[in-house]
């Protein structure tokens, strides 16, 4: 099969992933063999292709949004030809004491579909039959594979900041995730206040009902209930921490962040305000989630890419230049 290899990460300006014939993945029991259909680009990609996050193969096909078709490994409940989802946590150990009190989240041992096991930038791939989940006929392949990393993250991100129907939020950073996550908050009757960086980022959130859209330190004209911040800047953190009422909470969705600087703790943390960080997913949150999308009818704006543009991609990711997601289509 044709596959984006990465055997040393660098910049992607250097179009470190290879275009190869490589092997088909091997089937193994209990798991099931995917077409590939599209697979989503994340930032959490980047991230590894460029070496922020540590090396864990030598070689690895990148990408955990994948949209597949079931063609071997099929058991009742996902027979031949079914449209499934994979998503970032491709396994957990079912073990530790983290999976045992339903934080599977938090697995001592996960596994992480493109990271430590190879991913969608292919034309097929392998996945867990336990950790796929089957799409609502409603979302199609391109719109549904930005939801399976950035779309499931945001959810959850709502969740761990507590967010209540009706309440002020914050969205610091407005690319693939937060443009999904602002669906969400519609749907629950929120009033959006968004900041982030980039004139088209800031017409794509006014486009889609913000109150309020703002560069991206810019503070929203009223005390916010909540904040997600989804660039990994410390100082964006700290811009978010400043938006809250008293009581209010931030919640950080990035898998790496830069440096946070010193603040005031009086002024920006005191009177119960609280930061929390976004670890991952849970499969709950998926099917939560998937179901959610297809009842409201999620329609992310997307920009394709063949696999042989793998890097261009990654690059258009980098550099902000598409509003949206970047999805790679084999």
């Amino acid at each position: 099969m044709k596959a984006a290899v990465l055997s040393t990460p660098g910049n992607i300006a250097t179009r470190p992933l290879q275009i190869r014939e490589v092997p088909q993945p091997e089937l193994r029991d209990g798991y099931v063999l995917l077409r590939v259909r599209a697979c989503g680009v994340c930032r959490t990609d980047l991230h590894i292709v460029e070496g922020e996050l540590p090396v864990r193969r030598e070689r690895l096909v990148p990408g955990h949004q994948i949209v597949g078709e079931i063609v071997e490994g099929a058991a009742p409940e996902f027979p031949a030809g079914m449209r499934v989802g994979v998503s970032w946590v491709g396994g957990t150990d079912g073990t530790c004491w983290y999976c045992r009190r339903g934080l599977e989240n938090l697995c001592d041992s996960p596994t992480f579909t493109g990271y430590n096991v190879d991913g969608g930038y292919a034309e097929y791939a392998v996945a867990r039959a336990d950790f796929v989940f089957p799409l609502p006929e409603s979302l199609d392949d391109l719109h549904a594979a930005p939801l399976l990393c950035a779309g499931i993250i945001g959810f959850r991100s709502l969740r761990v900041a507590g967010v209540e129907p009706g309440e002020r939020v914050g969205l610091f950073g407005f690319g693939a995730s937060a443009h999904l996550t602002i669906e969400v908050l519609k749907a629950s009757k929120c009033l959006v206040y968004v900041s982030t960086r980039g004139d088209s980022h800031r017409r794509l959130a006014a486009s889609l009902g913000a109150e309020w859209v703002g560069s991206e330190t810019d503070k929203p004209p009223v005390e916010l209930d909540r904040a997600i911040t989804f660039a990994p800047s410390g100082d964006v953190v700290i811009a978010a921490l400043a938006s809250l009422r008293k009581g209010g909470v931030v919640a950080i969705n990035a898998i790496h962040l830069d440096r946070i600087p010193q603040f005031d703790y009086d002024r920006l943390l005191w009177g119960e305000r609280q930061i929390r960080s976004v670890a991952n997913m849970t499969r709950s949150d998926a099917r939560d989630f998937l179901k959610l999308a297809g009842e409201i009818g999620f329609r992310p704006k997307v920009t394709t890419f063949s696999l042989e543009h793998a890097n261009e991609a990654l690059l258009a990711v980098k550099n902000d230049s598409i509003d949206g997601a970047a999805v790679i289509v084999p």
